[in-house]
């Protein structure tokens, strides 16, 4: 994802295989949470070029083969963090950044038919939530529990529930939201 000429083929190889690129999806990530005072330099910029980085470069390369096409759907991956989150200021920067990234392609690209938008899930159980609890020294079925007391579906939310929201963003339904965020966190 940090890699701009890996990216740029990797892109290369799907529109060479496939005749063209229609939708990017966006949702590498990684998590090195810590305090600000004892955040590393490495840690900060790991962090924010894999999610932050990453996605830019995956658009930059997207968007050469959609703009002669005046056709495409990008959706990248935030997160409710973006808002702000203990622990995470190197993550919930990058996911900002991520929907300020949105929000500005969607008006670059938006005049060539290309819809940029974001979602920004609230806690999901992945393998990489699940390693944050054991770093945490946490039990995955109380952590979770205590999770889904505090959201209005009292559940967390599975993998499926965000896929659903990014196929709407990527099909023809969805072709007049440009350059939104939206939630999927089981309530406001």
């Amino acid at each position: 994802m940090t890699d701009a000429g890996a990216v740029d083929k990797t892109i290369g190889d799907i529109a060479s295989r496939f005749g063209r690129v229609d939708m990017l999806v966006t949702c590498a990530g990684v998590t090195r949470d810590n305090l600000i005072h004892r955040l590393s330099i490495d840690d900060w910029t790991m962090v924010v070029d894999t999610h932050l980085t990453g996605t830019f470069l995956c658009a930059r390369a997207a968007q050469r083969l959609m703009v002669p096409a005046r056709s495409g759907r990008m959706v990248f991956v935030s997160s409710g963090a973006a808002r702000g989150n203990p622990g995470q200021a190197n993550y919930a920067s990058a996911k900002a950044g991520i929907e300020g990234l949105a929000r500005t392609l969607a008006i670059e690209l938006g005049r060539f038919g290309i819809c940029v938008n974001a979602v920004a899930p609230g806690f999901v159980d992945t393998e990489m939530a699940r390693a944050a609890a054991d770093r945490a020294g946490l039990d995955w079925s109380e952590f979770t529990s205590r999770i889904a007391d505090s959201t209005p579906l009292g559940r967390i939310a599975a993998p499926d529930d965000i896929a659903g929201v990014v196929a709407f963003l990527c099909g023809d339904d969805a072709r007049f939201v440009n350059g939104q965020t939206i939630s999927v966190r089981g309530g406001p």
